[in-house]
């Protein structure tokens, strides 16, 4: 059977999914000077706190291919077929050092690796469908197959609470950062082809907030849904973008999950997003 390869950025809302299907999880890294954490040693909240106000901010460490291969050699005595789903590329280099770490076992195993082009819960759902179609006996090539008709239907926007991490990705430059940290702008942020591209700016947590909203009840055939925030314990914040919802899209649950650190490390402190996945229905 096929086996599956993903990272800790991946979110499931069954926390047993892993375990139960088998999938090897590669923990992503958060730099803090000298220092490299694996994600799944803290949570968000954890990393800022100690963080405190030095000024130190984390950076994404993603796995080496040596770590990789190291994986591919341990999954070789059971299987000759695997398939990987990362973190976007264009977020990390997560999907570059999968490739590198497979090139060692070219010619002994049929390794693909899958740029997800999406985090978090988007990540998630592409491994799962993965997980369905691998138990049902799927090749490699239609698991990639399958896995690839999925990432047009993710979707995701967040606000950052400041431009400070926004300002690191490259699109938007030093000096709007500059700018935009002395009006204390919040960028929205949109996930577009894997990447996270500036579409609005916000002068409040509030009008943040709305703009959330407006992104998200453009989706009328929504089979997923979730909202991510630094915590996974609601806040006013997360009842006031909740209210809304309620209003504009009503009978549509929304989830509330904590984006991991991997992720803050572009998103910072006390950003929120929402993540859609849309059904087969909304695909034309």
């Amino acid at each position: 059977m096929v086996r599956l390869v993903t990272d800790s950025n991946a979110f499931f809302f069954d926390p047993t999914f892993v375990q139960k299907h088998h999938i090897r999880v590669l923990p992503l890294g958060v730099r803090l000077g000298n220092e490299v954490l694996p994600e799944t040693a803290l949570t968000t909240e954890q990393l800022f706190h100690r963080l405190g106000n030095g000024g130190l901010r984390p950076t994404l460490e993603a796995p080496t291919p040596e770590q990789f291969t190291a994986v591919f050699q341990e999954l070789a005595q059971t299987t000759d077929s695997i398939v990987c789903i990362h973190f976007s590329g264009k977020l990390s280099r997560t999907p570059d050092n999968a490739r590198a770490g497979a090139e060692t076992l070219l010619g002994r195993m049929n390794i693909q690796v899958i740029d997800s082009d999406s985090v978090s819960l988007g990540l998630g759902v592409l491994v799962e469908a993965a997980a369905r179609a691998a138990e049902s006996g799927a090749t490699v090539e239609e698991i990639v197959k399958i896995v690839r008709g999925h990432i047009p239907r993710l979707y995701g926007a967040f606000f950052c609470d400041t431009m400070a991490y926004a300002g690191q990705l490259p699109h938007i430059g030093k000096a709007h950062t500059i700018l935009g940290e002395m009006l204390d702008i919040k960028p929205i942020l949109a996930l577009e082809d894997g990447d996270l591209i500036l579409i609005e700016k916000a002068r409040t947590r509030a009008q943040a907030i709305e703009k959330l909203v407006e992104y998200a009840v453009e989706f009328t055939e929504v089979e997923r849904c979730a909202i991510l925030q630094a915590t996974p314990h609601p806040t006013e914040d997360t009842r006031a973008l909740l209210e809304q919802l309620a209003e504009e899209a009503p009978g549509l649950k929304w989830p509330v999950i904590a984006y991991t650190p991997a992720l803050a490390t572009l998103l910072g402190p006390e950003a929120m997003g929402v993540m859609v996945y849309e059904s087969d229905a909304a695909v034309f």
